[in-house]
């Protein structure tokens, strides 16, 4: 119950105690008539006055109640509506991150697989490359070898054809 509520409970409990510690006075007041009197005293009907007055009052009490009680079940359902709606935006805010975080991942992904597989393919190239330098670096170093050889071995055979050429003739004079 909201403090506003319990003042008015206070009030209306000292009001209900005067009024009737009132009625109780003017009933004292009032003198001892027989049954049979049809007259009305005018402290009967000041007292009946009274009475209706205290009914009123309480009446209106009821109602200021009933009031503070629909006004309380409007603020609730307020209140509930909107903690429903903002949690519903909640969880839709954090789907979409969700979502969106998931997508950017996901295009990483594509990117970081499609940067590996260009990696490689160069990789691949480069080493075809290399291999295919490789192969004919080693192919014209054989054959230079082998030209070299060739030569070295005409060139032996020559001059060892040359010195036994003049050894014949120094042996032959």
């Amino acid at each position: 119950m909201p403090s506003s509520q319990k003042d008015h409970g206070k009030k209306a409990a000292a009001a209900e105690g005067k009024a009737a510690q009132a009625i109780e006075e003017l009933q004292a007041l009032a003198p001892a008539g027989s049954a049979e009197e049809p007259e009305t005293n005018p402290l009967d009907e000041v007292l009946g006055q009274a009475e209706r007055a205290y009914a009123a009052y309480m009446e209106a009490e009821r109602q200021v109640a009933r009031a503070y009680r629909e006004n309380e079940l409007r603020v609730t359902s307020s209140y509930n509506r909107t903690e429903v709606q903002l949690q519903k935006a909640y969880e839709n805010t954090v789907a979409q991150a969700m979502k969106s975080r998931n997508d950017t991942i996901e295009q990483a992904l594509r990117a970081r697989e499609d940067a590996i597989q260009h990696i490689e393919a160069d990789f691949r190239s480069a080493k075809e490359d290399a291999e295919k330098t490789f192969e004919s670096a080693t192919a014209e170093a054989l054959s230079a070898r082998q030209a070299g050889i060739e030569k070295a071995q005409k060139t032996r055979d020559e001059t060892i054809a040359q010195a036994w050429a003049i050894y014949s003739k120094m042996m032959s004079r």
